[in-house]
């Protein structure tokens, strides 16, 4: 009888082993964008990802791109389960999240690791916005902050953008209204070629983060007198955005909190790491003054394309308060004009 009950017990011992690597077995396809492929920093944090994914049911099948359009069109067509790509693409499958990269909204990292921190608590009321349509956004990582990189560092005021050529991405209205606002020439441009029309001096301007400056050899396009200018014009965040109907509901819980805990402090290590790359003769203080106008100049470029709809109400009414909250003498923090109902 002993023999017959430890039997039964390594049985069912056996049972629930098959039935977790069953589990485990679940395939999914995860498309992976990054510049400079598997050997790249978002490849790796993926990687790890769907490694640990594996306990909550799921293999990934990891397919990397070095072109992020075919990555986001992979993702509409259904060729992929579930992608890692900026919020700049991402913002025509959420247009919350996506709205994250708008135009001068984070300041600093102090607000972006805030609001990553608001988006990965499984909130109601935050997670119901984390889903729209097909997707839902799983996860949000920093990428950096952008700045101006310039191939004559004079350029250190506002008015001396005016008829100046810079690349922008094709993608983003943002980036091309800034431009615009100021009088520079928008040159249209995608993640293939901005940096190479920078570092041919085709263009005098380009919009990148400073992750950009190794990968994709912005120093060339600074030399001989180029700059960047100290001014962070917006952040770039790498958001994971699956199909929902794949997955069960308890997965996109996970998947946030795993980002939250595990990515946020490695990805910003990688940004410090990458600013620490930067030789300190290539950076352009700016004055003050211009500092507010450079502030100024971006908010009401946002404030418009708010009211557009390019950017997502209810995301800058969040991130607006949030500036506030940790920096309340900020000017804007006296005034309602991006406080939507």
């Amino acid at each position: 009888m002993r023999l017959k009950k430890l039997f039964t017990v390594a049985a069912s011992a056996a049972v629930l082993t098959f039935t977790a690597s069953a589990q485990a077995k679940e395939e999914r396809t995860l498309c992976v964008w990054d510049i400079v492929g598997k050997s790249g920093d978002m490849y790796n944090i993926m990687k790890d990802f769907s490694s640990e994914a594996v306990s909550q049911g799921y293999e990934f099948r990891i397919r990397t791109y070095t072109d992020e359009n075919i990555a986001a069109e992979d993702l509409k067509a259904g060729q992929c389960d579930a992608a890692a790509i900026t919020g700049l693409r991402g913002r025509q499958f959420n247009s919350f999240t996506g709205s994250l990269d708008s135009m001068g909204s984070i300041p600093n990292d102090r607000v972006l690791r805030t609001v990553i921190q608001v988006l990965s608590s499984n909130n109601p009321n935050i997670t119901e916005k984390m889903r729209s349509g097909s997707y839902e956004v799983y996860g949000v990582a920093p990428m950096g902050a952008a700045y101006l990189f310039v191939k004559d560092n004079t350029m250190t005021t506002v008015n001396d953008l005016a008829g100046k050529s810079i690349s922008v991405m094709e993608y983003d209205v943002g980036q091309a209204r800034m431009a615009a606002s100021v009088g520079m020439s928008p040159v249209l441009s995608d993640i293939t070629n901005f940096a190479g029309r920078f570092n041919n001096h085709s263009v005098d301007i380009s919009f990148a983060p400073l992750l950009a400056y190794r990968a994709l050899e912005l120093y060339k396009g600074l030399e001989p007198k180029g700059g960047i200018v100290d001014f962070v014009l917006g952040q770039l965040t790498l958001q994971f955005i699956a199909r929902h109907e794949k997955f069960d509901e308890d997965f996109g819980n996970w998947s946030r909190e795993y980002f939250y805990r595990n990515v946020l402090d490695r990805a910003f290590g990688l940004i410090d790491n990458g600013r620490k790359d930067v030789d300190d003769k290539w950076w352009i203080t700016i004055s003050g003054e211009d500092y507010e106008r450079y502030e100024e100049m971006l908010r009401d470029a946002r404030i418009e394309l708010t009211k557009e709809g390019v950017y997502n109400q209810d995301m800058m009414h969040l991130l607006r308060n949030l500036r506030c909250r940790l920096e309340a003498d900020r000017a804007e923090c006296s005034d309602n004009r991006e406080v939507y109902n």
